[in-house]
Formats: C-alpha cells, structure tokens, sequence
C-alpha cells in the first residue's frame, strides 16, 4: 500500500515537472517570434541614422567581446552548478551559481555603461530610427539577463532555506534553460549587429 503511494506521488510530481518546463519552452517560443522581429526591424532601420551615429559610431568591438565573453562564460558556469547539483554537492554548486551571478552581473553593468555613455552623448532612442531599433533590441535583451539575475537571486536564497527538493531542481532547470537562451540570442545580437556592422 504504502509503495504504490510513493509511486503515485513520484509520477504525479514527474508529470507537473513535465508541464512546468513544457510550459517554460512555449514561454522561450514566443520570446524567440519576439525577437525575430526586433531583428527585422533593426535589419529594415539600421541604415536610418537621420545625420546621427551608425553602428560604426557606436560598436566598440574590444568592449562587446568583453561583454560576449562574460555571458558566454556564465552559460558555461551555469553547467558546472547544474552538474553539481546533481551530484548533491552543494557547496560546490553555490559557488559556481554565485560566479554566474557575477558574471552575467558585469554583463548587465557593461551594457548599462554602454547605453548610459550614448544617451550622455545625445545619442539616445529618440536620436534616429536607427537607434530606437538598437535600443529596442540589445535593451529588451539586457532586461531578460536583469530577469535572469533576480530570478537567480531567488533560487538562491530559496535553495539556502529549503535545500533540494525535487521542486527546486525542477526551477534550475528552467532557469538553465531560460539562462542558455538568452545566450544564443546574444549571439546572433553580436554577429548581426556588432560585428556586422563594424565590418
């Protein structure tokens, strides 16, 4: 009696498991449409600078790589804390989950810099057509990586008081997911935007 309980409890927590991440590839779906027409409209208005900046202007190659690098290497520190955690070894997967939190940190704080040092400049989003897609499209993309830092933020503070639970790894999970993405998608903002048009 009490075994057949137990599995029932096990699969019905795997079947909301499922839902849960189910659900969190639809919600990356749509954010996936979203931003495949922030591209579009950067690729349409890029050259409508209205006498102002171009991308040439505004492309620090140098300061982007350093950016790129730093969210490219959480991704990677993200895996080494997931690693850890299924293999139980908690401290180990703290400290890696705090050095992706610093890292996608200082990304989110270059690009903060980066958008700052424009609008100082008298080059903000009302500029030119050109610049409203450039803010609209690496600016949605920053807030995405702010999202992921609180959301971050949480699990850590939830996984200190409530230690792993089937539930919190279910969150890690998505949050992997939700983390990686936002890494591909700077990607293709790095190429597409920066390097392309430095060239």
């Amino acid at each position: 009696m009490t075994t057949t309980v137990n599995t029932d409890h096990i699969d019905h927590h795997h079947e909301v498991q499922n839902r849960v991440v189910f659900g969190l590839w639809i919600y990356i779906l749509s954010d996936c449409i979203m931003f495949a027409v922030l591209f579009a409209c950067y690729a349409v208005l890029k050259d409508n600078t209205f006498g102002g900046v171009s991308i040439r202007q505004v492309a620090s190659l140098p300061y982007v790589l350093a950016e790129t690098l730093f969210l490219l290497f959480s991704s990677f520190t993200y895996g080494l804390c997931f690693y850890f955690l299924t293999r139980h070894q908690k401290r180990l997967m703290m400290f890696w989950l705090s050095i992706t939190f610093i890292l996608g940190l200082c990304f989110v704080l270059m690009e903060f810099h980066e958008f700052s040092y424009l609008v100082h400049t008298g080059n903000s989003w009302q500029r030119s057509a050109f610049l409203s897609s450039f803010f609209s499209l690496v600016g949605i993309h920053g807030i995405h990586v702010l999202l992921g830092l609180i959301w971050m933020f949480v699990l850590m503070m939830q996984f200190s008081s409530k230690g792993l639970t089937p539930t919190m790894r279910t969150r890690f999970v998505c949050l992997g997911l939700f983390w990686h993405f936002l890494d591909i998608m700077w990607i293709f903002i790095f190429t597409l935007v920066y390097l392309m048009g430095a060239i």
